[in-house]
């Protein structure tokens, strides 16, 4: 299986790296291709130009690559943290440049003006994982818990990806060392279970 793992966090010495590295060596045990890749560091524009809005535009080779391993997924892994309940920019950006027509959905004729795509990625499940300095009871009884809406409706949902997990994990600015460690064995757990090996699906 191929496995894109999509980080999105400025500090290589967070936790956000922590579980990208995790889900990545738990993707690669499992005998799986991993593509990971740590926006900040490469450089990521998130700016979507106009020329890039049609379909068939001309697309930079850093955004035609992640639109390539994008589609070609089997799983799909996002890990960045909760900023004001949404996304870092960067990703966002992301978002914009690379879940687009043709390549994540599309729009069929005769939708009647409904608007509601068609997915397109393959991707057999998607994986979200965030980090957050807000308890989760306050993040769900005040806030709604918008990065869920975000991830799973908006986007996986709608680009034909319907096996769904995400994981919150807080509050992180007072977690201790083995808080963190136990979160870290959860994530590697939750690819196990998502995206097993060869081995491990013959027997489920």
């Amino acid at each position: 299986m191929n496995i894109s793992i999509i980080l999105a966090h400025p500090d290589p010495a967070s936790f956000n790296h922590a579980i990208a590295d995790a889900a990545a060596a738990a993707a690669s045990r499992q005998g799986h291709t991993v593509h990971l890749h740590d926006l900040c560091a490469e450089g990521f524009d998130p700016l979507l130009p106009a020329a890039e809005i049609p379909r068939d535009a001309d697309l930079p080779d850093l955004v035609a690559l992640h639109c390539r391993e994008i589609a070609a997924a089997d799983g799909i892994v996002i890990v960045h943290p909760n900023w004001w309940g949404q996304p870092p920019a960067i990703l966002k950006g992301w978002i914009d440049r690379v879940i687009r027509p043709g390549v994540a959905y599309r729009f069929d004729e005769g939708d009647s003006g409904e608007g509601v795509p068609a997915g397109l990625l393959k991707a057999r499940a998607a994986l979200v994982f965030n980090t957050s300095n807000t308890p989760e009871r306050r993040e769900c009884g005040v806030f709604g818990d918008p990065l869920e809406t975000i991830w799973k409706n908006c986007i996986f949902v709608l680009c034909g990806v319907t096996e769904f997990y995400r994981r919150m994990f807080g509050v992180v600015v007072t977690s201790t060392a083995d808080e963190r460690a136990a979160w870290l064995a959860e994530v590697e757990s939750a690819v196990d279970r998502y995206f097993p090996g060869r081995d491990d699906r013959g027997k489920m």
